[in-house]
């Protein structure tokens, strides 16, 4: 959920800015005399290391209002104090501030951490998952998304996309530059033609290269077991996978909207795995198996 969300906010971003500096000249500017790339560099590093870090530090708003989680200001109940207490407890094994503590409305079992940085972060749990996991299974998820934190995985991950984004906008204007100069004969700077086939190159360019992205997303997931299976105990964190797995043989706990992203009945393959944020559940567990064994 929050690869989801960091990935799609970073795209409107990218995106509106593009279109931004198409209407203040500054793709026209750069193109004066040819494109000029060493400064086509520059402006695609500046604004696309500013496309992550904006999404990164918008992270925990974007979450909450995404899922309508409520965060725990005050317990009111037993479970909401045990929830708070457990997540304090796992942060200072951790060695990490204690993050807010959310709860959001949803009957599947799902759980997501993110956050601008290790020390200001927001751990939150689905309905669903507090009502139909046992505690030492609820220990082992909330271990999972504090390893995230502690991992700092959102700020590799920003800065992974960084990267990713400055190629992708770099890339992005040298096709539509051939595009409006070979094809369209535009030799009067950059036409209509640069500007559409370019926005349309960033898009299409900026999905294949979310790849990369998954295929981070999917390493950091087995580290985030290793902790918590280490905060929780090996056998627990087992257990919620194997909980989670049966979940998602079942059509109405798990609907394909999720599956579509890596919680799946099966191993995914072909181009469809490239786009799974989280490796399959059997991996997972026999992951956990080995580093047991």
């Amino acid at each position: 959920m929050r690869i989801l969300l960091f990935l799609a906010t970073n795209l409107a971003v990218i995106f509106v800015a593009s279109i931004t500096l198409k209407l203040f000249g500054v793709d026209s500017y750069l193109a004066q005399n040819g494109i000029a790339y060493g400064n086509l560099l520059v402006f695609a590093a500046v604004f696309g290391f500013a496309g992550s870090i904006i999404s990164l530090l918008i992270s925990k708003r974007m979450a909450l209002w995404s899922t309508r989680a409520q965060i725990i200001e005050q317990p009111r109940t037993p479970a909401e104090r045990w929830l708070v207490e457990t997540v304090g407890e796992l942060a200072r094994q951790a060695g990490i501030k204690m993050p807010d503590v959310a709860i959001f409305p949803a009957q599947q079992s799902n759980a997501f951490a993110t956050g601008w940085n290790r020390n200001d972060a927001l751990v939150a749990v689905s309905d669903g998952l507090l009502q139909r996991f046992d505690k030492n299974e609820i220990r082992a998820v909330l271990g999972h998304e504090i390893g995230h934190v502690a991992n700092g995985d959102m700020v590799t991950l920003a800065l992974i996309q960084g990267v990713v984004n400055t190629f992708v906008i770099f890339a992005a204007r040298v096709i539509g530059s051939i595009v409006d100069r070979v094809i369209l004969r535009n030799e009067n700077g950059h036409g209509i033609g640069f500007f559409v086939v370019s926005m349309i190159a960033e898009v299409v360019l900026g999905i294949l290269a979310s790849t990369i992205v998954f295929w981070f997303s999917r390493r950091r997931e087995f580290r985030a077991d290793i902790a918590g299976a280490r905060l929780a105990g090996s056998g627990a964190m087992i257990s919620a996978l194997n909980h989670l797995r049966r979940e998602s043989e079942m059509p109405d706990q798990m609907p394909d909207s999720l599956q579509a992203f890596g919680i799946n009945r099966g191993a995914r393959g072909g181009l469809a795995a490239l786009f799974m944020t989280h490796p399959p559940l059997e991996e997972r567990i026999a992951a956990l198996q080995r580093l047991g064994s």
